[in-house]
């Protein structure tokens, strides 16, 4: 499947159009923001590739330069004395982003430095995020992600999609015994970020739930 990067300037392609023609229906139901399920955003993967090959910036992505301030995902290892983060982004995955039928939370070391340095790039307000406090980068002896269980609870039975690109089976088994509510975890390669096909599975959950809510 071709990659869901479109040039600066180029036009929308009709498939992805048509996301944002669903989504507006969806904003436009009575009760359409209440119900809504989380969408939990990491940032260095699935927003930022920084697993692309680094001599070639992706198409329709531009390049962000922010002070180093530790902790974000491919920083582990490096030294705290490196002046800038390079980060890509799409400024077209925002407005895709809004329009899927979702209450946009970030998930990721970021935390609220995503607000300030990742969603004016990708035209988002500022979100809530999950404050992941003292477990932030501890690893857990079960294999769970250590992010696992903070949304768990910030959910809190919730409906929730997750796209993040450290995912495990463990993860899902964890998900599965403590959330009552449905979830999606959605494994995006860190190689090429957010893609057309990762688009079409958050839209096809946000959709199942729509179905199971007007069945119920």
């Amino acid at each position: 499947m071709p990659q869901w990067r479109s040039r600066p300037g180029a036009q929308c392609r009709s498939n992805l159009c048509s996301y944002a023609d669903r989504g507006s229906r969806q904003r436009d139901r009575p009760g359409a923001t209440v119900n809504r399920p989380l969408l939990f955003l990491d940032v260095d993967g699935p927003l930022n590739p920084y697993a692309a090959k680094p001599e070639r910036r992706p198409d329709g992505y531009t390049t962000l330069r922010v002070p180093w301030i530790g902790g974000h995902e491919e920083d582990r290892g490096l030294s705290s004395r490196r002046r800038s983060l390079r980060v890509w982004l799409n400024p077209e995955h925002g407005r895709f982003l809004l329009r899927l039928g979702f209450e946009l939370c970030w998930a990721t070391t970021w935390m609220d430095d995503a607000n300030r340095w990742i969603a004016p790039t990708l035209g988002l307000p500022e979100l809530p995020f999950v404050d992941f406090g003292d477990v932030l980068l501890r690893e857990r002896s079960d294999g769970v992600h250590w992010k696992t269980a903070p949304l768990v609870k910030y959910a809190g039975g919730r409906s929730f999609a997750w796209v993040d690109d450290e995912q495990s089976e463990r993860d899902q088994v964890y998900v599965t015994a403590h959330h009552l509510g449905s979830a999606l975890l959605h494994h995006v390669d860190p190689r090429v970020g957010l893609r057309e096909d990762d688009f079409d599975t958050l839209t096809h959950f946000a959709r199942n739930l729509d179905t199971l809510r007007t069945v119920g």
